[in-house]
């Protein structure tokens, strides 16, 4: 597991491409092996996760019977919802990549999409806990994460315009397979898995 010294340089690197600055490849590890290790992310998001749990407990709780509780299954169900969410974005950009014939790219694109996901999770489930303590602050929070998401999507088309050149068509084909697909199926999956609040 990538250590927190290690995590930051990443996250560092990151910063600089935002930015244009090209030496923020040097704080990444582009090659097979520093993808398979950007899945560490996960349990670095894990905290986070956790915070949104609880206040998603929160909200579904909302529309139980007061005798009612929630089991283990509750949280199962989350952990496969917050999968889905992770590897279904990846294994679209994968099967475009190779369609576009962008494959040598896809470590670049799982180590982006992993390392970013980050402080996006932590700044999520920030939110989370201010919706539990502050349910009135509804509107706001929600005025927050569409602004994040907006960043989210900034960000990343432009570490990938970095990563392949000025080609944005392909920017936004790659950013939006990443983003778009998890909003849409998101609602669906949690009205399957029955954890759709209220």
């Amino acid at each position: 597991m990538p250590s927190f010294t290690e995590v930051k340089l990443y996250l560092f690197g990151l910063w600089l491409l935002i930015k244009g600055n090209r030496a923020g490849f040097q704080y990444l590890d582009l090659s097979d092996r520093g993808m398979m290790r950007s899945f560490w992310a996960i349990a670095w998001c894990a905290p986070a996760i956790a915070f949104s749990w609880v206040w998603w407990r929160f909200a579904y709780m909302q529309g139980l019977p007061p005798s009612q509780s929630l089991g283990a299954i509750f949280f199962l169900r989350m952990a496969m919802l917050e999968a889905a969410n992770w590897i279904l974005p990846l294994v679209l950009a994968g099967i475009l990549a190779l369609l576009l014939g962008i494959g040598r790219f896809f470590p670049a694109i799982v180590l982006v999409t992993n390392w970013l996901s980050l402080p996006f999770s932590y700044l999520y489930g920030v939110l989370s806990l201010v919706l539990v303590a502050l349910p009135g602050l509804t509107g706001l929070v929600a005025l927050i994460w569409l602004a994040a998401i907006v960043a989210l999507i900034v960000a990343m088309s432009r570490i990938f315009r970095m990563v392949f050149g000025d080609q944005r068509l392909m920017i936004a084909t790659i950013t939006m397979v990443l983003i778009v697909p998890s909003l849409l199926i998101s609602d669906a999956l949690e009205r399957f898995l029955d954890v759709y609040p209220g």
